[in-house]
């Protein structure tokens, strides 16, 4: 397969440029020539039994969750992946992060930084250039002090007391107390757990983060907060890869919303296409648009009835 990142690009591409299967935003930077994270032709499926069948008849069958998708991230932008629950948002996201099942089939390129990567390299990037704020507040360990988590555990003395420092400047950004630290995982509220999960994916400073739904359980203040501090994270050089449902929270901090339904990327657009339903070209984006609030939460197909 040809490396699409060796092929000659400029750095910076102007806005709703297209090529390589997917828009640029304003912001796009090519850093070190190639895109941060570029998925082509990602599918996924499951090897399962056929659940209509009789326990002793049923037969294995391959089930497509994830089909032909193009996706990237570039330095300086975030990408909202939005769509409805259960789309297969989520696996895309375990699939960056080079987490398979035993069952999974997956095929499809994913180069970071200009290099193609299999699971095992993936797996090596975790928190050290792609960072995870995952869905579950349950990632966190129940045996570990918060603090130890978000510091992590097994450096040199002359690191330690670096690390719990970054930490606390990463808690009191986030309105954790300091007693935080001493607690376990189920003492915390669920918007305080999502807060821990945040300072994890901040510490090491990545050069790619991955969140999936991280605002569900904050308030509207905090929840905006946190995506303040990922445009900022994307104004020096990061990208960032917005998964979530909410998708008037994506509109407000996205450059570029890729539209998630069925497993596909149905439509990659602009924001500023989300200004009305004729500049979005699939029924579902559409449906997206007429859901938000300032639209009464009207969907096409209330209107025309």
């Amino acid at each position: 397969m040809t490396d699409l990142n060796s092929l000659p690009h400029s750095d910076v591409h102007t806005e709703a440029e297209f090529h390589h299967h997917h828009m640029h935003a304003q912001n796009s930077q090519h850093k070190h020539g190639a895109h941060l994270l570029q998925v082509e032709h990602l599918s996924i499926a499951f090897e399962m039994y056929d659940e209509t069948k009789p326990y002793f008849q049923a037969q294995q069958r391959m089930v497509d969750v994830i089909h032909d998708v193009n996706i990237a991230v570039h330095a300086g932008e975030i990408v909202a992946v939005v769509g409805a629950s259960g789309s297969g948002k989520s696996l895309l996201a375990d699939a960056i992060l080079g987490i398979y099942e035993p069952n999974a089939q997956v095929s499809g390129t994913i180069w970071f930084d200009g290099e193609e990567q299999n699971a095992q390299s993936l797996a090596q990037l975790r928190g050290k250039g792609i960072s995870l704020v995952p869905q579950g507040v349950a990632s966190l360990d129940p045996l570990m002090r918060v603090g130890k988590q978000v510091e992590g555990f097994g450096f040199p003395r002359h690191k330690r007391a670096e690390r719990k420092a970054g930490r606390q400047e990463l808690f009191a950004r986030y309105d954790l107390d300091e007693s935080v630290a001493r607690m376990y995982p189920h003492q915390l509220s669920g918007g305080m757990a999502r807060r821990v999960l945040l300072c994890c994916a901040l510490m090491d400073n990545p050069r790619l983060i991955v969140a999936d739904e991280p605002t569900p359980g904050l308030d509207l203040q905090l929840a905006e907060r946190a995506l303040d501090d990922f445009r900022e994270f994307a104004q020096e050089g990061g990208g960032v890869m917005l998964i979530t449902h909410d998708i008037e929270l994506a509109l407000r901090v996205a450059d570029r919303v890729a539209v998630f339904y069925e497993g596909s990327v149905v439509e990659e657009t602009s924001v500023a296409a989300f200004a009305s339903p004729d500049l979005l070209e699939h029924d579902f984006s559409r449906a997206l648009w007429h859901a938000l609030p300032e639209h009464d939460f009207r969907s096409k197909r209330q209107d025309n009835a």
